[in-house]
């Protein structure tokens, strides 16, 4: 029986009509184990991938289906929680029935035609995953965005995607309201809020209202899906578009080799839901079966984390490096994590330390992954491989990733320099289209026949990557290249150190030196400043070469950081330059 359901599943994916059956008709229920090892041979490269494709339909359906058949722990597929013990748990049967509806009223009241450009603006709230869902059903491009956008941002996505529908919640409300007059695409405002607003269509009240049957839009792998705008140091951010089948197939190898989920996982992403590690997190946890855990956490609070992590059987974590480097800072043995077997990490660099100590208090090992908007996981440290603390894995499948030079030649091993994936002769089917509109960055983004990802690192004989940072945060001084990660690492050693932040600060004489922003950890605060700073340069130079010593340190009270906790260099740096 279980070899005529893997028979049946490779046949359809071999056939023009790929995974979308005739609308309306419920998709086959096969074993969970059959399905994924399918979809995890296309994501790895091993099968070609499928002519039409739609997540929702393709497999949150199939889920649902074999749910009712009792295919599937009795775990929910979507569960949700605020600070004030509220709970809201959805088995794909209901998540399927609510993004219906959802649909319904984005194809209905908002006219949303496939192809069409919808901006989601949501903090954590379960409306984001439905809507999410609702997008694809129908067919249109989600652009994701964080809720502390300016009006200055608003205007110019809205402006250069076109979008049509806007969806937000009432924070944002003045904002949009002060803009939308300067964005003759938007048609329609909708506000997930429990009350209404002059000029906004309330989506909860339109949800109660639309009707559960809805026929999936038959989408190919190649259509557009989603759109992430993301920046350098320099210029307006880019539009990246992926496509159906880029994150929702990419993803579903690195949700097994990286994250490890089976289909009794509780898996939890503390990121924000404007970051592409959301889409992340539903690409890699939903192809697999588990649930989707979400803390609403209106901002990072490691004792709020710390007492989630007790109270709830959560199997699975992600967060950025720098929040885990706040919870070692904690009494972990005050907390009892009973169900928690895999950590993951990723976003930035994760200090060698940081690793060790989180380790030692929990007996947890941390996997770091790395990757970009543009790209699903590029490298990684996977279950059951050796980790090298302080490297970020080996290369990730499909991918061939290369130390490449600016020319795009492929280095000698353990020599510095651009991340490189390559895209010729055959581009990798997980990967962004292009930046929209702007074919010049497209362009730009390639050095022969591979993918510039504006990361430097080396390669060691054993093809381990080792990052040592974006190419616009390498500080040049006086002819010597320095990576921040270096020094921070360095940093991170002395018990002085509760958090950094390293740039490049400009110098008369060498042209710019390293700069070190440094959070003291309790115990210090009170040290007379200078013998300090010298005592933390002498301990830099004596850890890693001694011209990476930061020449100038400024102590404060905290960094910047996005929402999900990741640290800003950029708007340091900015600040040193008078940018």
């Amino acid at each position: 029986m279980r070899l005529w359901l893997r028979s049946l599943l490779l046949q359809s994916l071999r056939s023009s009509r790929g995974f979308c059956g005739p609308p309306g008709r419920p998709p086959p229920s096969p074993v969970p184990s059959e399905m994924v090892a399918t979809w995890e041979a296309i994501s790895l490269g091993r099968q070609p991938v499928p002519e039409y494709f739609n997540f929702a339909h393709d497999v949150l359906d199939v889920w649902s289906q074999m749910e009712k058949d009792g295919h599937r722990p009795p775990n929910p597929a979507f569960w949700w929680v605020d600070g004030l013990g509220t709970e809201v748990k959805w088995s794909f049967e209901e998540l399927g029935k609510q993004s219906r509806k959802a649909a319904n009223v984005l194809q209905g009241v908002c006219s949303l035609q496939p192809g069409d450009r919808m901006m989601l603006v949501l903090p954590r709230i379960p409306e984001w995953w439905l809507v999410s869902v609702a997008c694809m059903r129908t067919g249109a491009v989600m652009i994701p965005g964080v809720s502390q956008l300016t009006e200055k941002d608003l205007k110019y996505r809205l402006q250069v995607s076109r979008a049509k529908i806007i969806i937000t919640s009432d924070s944002l409300v003045p904002r949009v309201d002060a803009i939308s007059a300067d964005c003759p695409s938007l048609q329609t405002k909708l506000l997930v809020s429990d009350s209404n607003r002059s000029g906004w269509l309330n989506f909860r009240e339109l949800l109660r209202e639309a009707s559960t049957e809805h026929n999936c839009v038959r989408t190919k792998s190649g259509d557009p899906l989603a759109i992430y705008f993301t920046s350098g140091t320099t210029g307006a951010p880019k539009m990246a578009e992926h496509t159906q089948g880029s994150y929702s197939l990419g993803f579903v190898a690195s949700g097994r080799r990286w994250v490890a989920l089976t289909d009794s996982d509780i898996f939890w992403n503390t990121t924000d839901t404007g970051w592409v590690k959301a889409a992340w997190t539903l690409f890699s946890a939903w192809p697999h079966g588990s649930c989707i855990f979400v803390h609403e956490l209106p901002r990072v609070d490691v004792k709020v984390i710390l007492k989630t992590l007790a109270r709830f059987p959560i199997t699975t974590l992600c967060c950025v490096p720098t929040i885990f480097r706040l919870l070692v800072q904690e009494d972990l043995t005050r907390y009892q994590f009973q169900s928690l077997k895999h950590c993951v990490t990723g976003g930035e660099f994760l200090n060698p330390d940081v690793r060790e100590k989180w380790k030692s208090q929990t007996g947890l090992e941390l996997y770091e992954g790395y990757g970009q908007s543009e790209t699903v996981v590029i490298c990684a440290n996977t279950k059951g491989e050796n980790i090298k603390s302080g490297s970020m894995g080996k290369a990730s499948p499909p991918y061939d990733v290369q130390i490449v030079d600016d020319e795009g030649n492929i280095l000698p091993q353990g020599e510095e320099g651009n991340v490189g994936v390559r895209i010729r002769p055959t581009r990798p089917f997980c990967f962004f289209s292009c930046y929209l509109n702007n074919p010049e960055k497209t362009a730009a983004a390639e050095r022969g026949s591979f993918y510039i990802t504006g990361d430097r690192a080396h390669m060691d004989k054993d093809g381990y990557f080792w990052f040592m940072g974006r190419n616009d945060d390498v500080i040049n001084s006086s002819g010597y290249r320095i990576g921040p990660v270096d020094v921070e690492s360095a940093l991170a050693e002395h018990p002085a150190v509760l958090e950094s932040a390293v740039v490049s600060s400009p110098d008369p004489i060498r042209g710019e030196v390293v700069k070190a922003f440094i959070v003291l950890s309790p115990g210090y605060t009170s040290r007379d400043p200078e013998e300090l700073i010298q005592e933390l340069q002498e301990h830099v130079k004596r850890v890693t070469a001694p011209y990476k010593y930061p020449r100038k340190v400024a102590f404060v009270s905290e960094l910047p950081k996005t929402v999900s906790g990741k640290i800003q260099r950029s708007k340091l740096r900015n600040q040193e330059w008078g940018r």
